[in-house]
């Protein structure tokens, strides 16, 4: 390893991705070209890195480096009640047709470290949902569901979270949902009970069951239009008719080929109902 200033040339890059998908199969082709160049450049950066072809040496050399270059070039920020009109909104509109169901399947695709999942449990479960519920969340990086199994979280993020859930509407107190130890807070059992957290590749890997609703949000927009498509094309494959898809607030379906697939439920922030077709 070097120091120095990192260059990141596209045909350096290509020949990277495609060492990467030929040995490892994880397929960044599709991803935003800038995005992924600039993450690359800091994890070069911090690695001292100023020449690709070494990059490349070292991930396709090592497995175990190639999986910290997958923890640091995938995208992992979330919070809890993110974006809280959303979630009111999932509380008013979605959950009244959730309801109606007699067992409810939830996918939280590219969850990170699952502060999401954790806050739609907690609002099933003020709903009176949770306990015929399941919520599956699954990212590509396998270090990052470490962290959503335990359900162990900084203490000075909770400020804001509590603050995220009251102006989503939430009935309780948020401390209700947690113990403290030390530094960290330990969200309930009976949260994480009605979980399952496994590694899946929006890119390469296939639907896994049927589902009511689906939530991926922040995380089309970090790829290219080819791959946006792929992926609502697998959720679409993924809800059950009249199931519910949600995107973050700067994703669409505009440019779906099949948008007529999808009716919005609720434009602004993002949520849809796929059509019985």
């Amino acid at each position: 390893m070097l120091e120095g200033h990192a260059i990141v040339n596209d045909k350096e890059l290509d020949t990277l991705l495609q060492a990467i998908n030929r040995i490892y199969r994880f397929d960044f082709s599709g991803y935003s070209k800038e995005s992924i160049k600039r993450r690359i450049k800091r994890f070069m950066e911090n690695d001292r890195f100023t020449d690709m072809a070494a990059l490349e040496h070292a991930v396709i050399s090592q497995p175990a480096y190639f999986e910290r270059f997958v923890e640091e070039i995938t995208v992992n920020v979330t919070d809890m009640f993110r974006n809280p009109t959303f979630f009111k909104s999932l509380k008013d509109e979605v959950f009244p047709v959730l309801k109606k169901l007699p067992f409810i399947r939830i996918w939280h695709a590219g969850c990170a470290t699952g502060e999401e999942v954790y806050s739609m449990a907690i609002l099933l479960m003020e709903a009176g949902l949770l306990e015929k519920s399941l919520l599956y969340g699954t990212d590509l990086n396998a270090k990052v569901l470490d962290t959503a199994k335990n359900g162990i979280y900084p203490l000075n993020h909770i400020k804001t979270y509590s603050e995220n859930y009251i102006h989503c509407g939430g009935t309780q107190s948020l401390s209700n949902y947690f113990t403290l130890k030390y530094n960290q807070v330990i969200f309930n059992e009976d949260l994480r009970q009605r979980m399952v957290y496994s590694v899946h590749n929006l890119v390469t890997d296939q639907s896994f069951n049927e589902f009511h609703l689906i939530l991926c949000r922040n995380v089309l927009i970090y790829f290219q239009q080819d791959l946006q498509t792929k992926v609502i094309d697998l959720f679409s494959r993924s809800l059950s008719p009249g199931g519910i898809l949600g995107l973050g607030a700067k994703e669409s379906i505009y440019n779906y080929p099949r948008k007529d697939d999808f009716i919005y439920l609720n434009k602004p922030e993002r949520i849809m109902v796929k059509t019985a077709k």
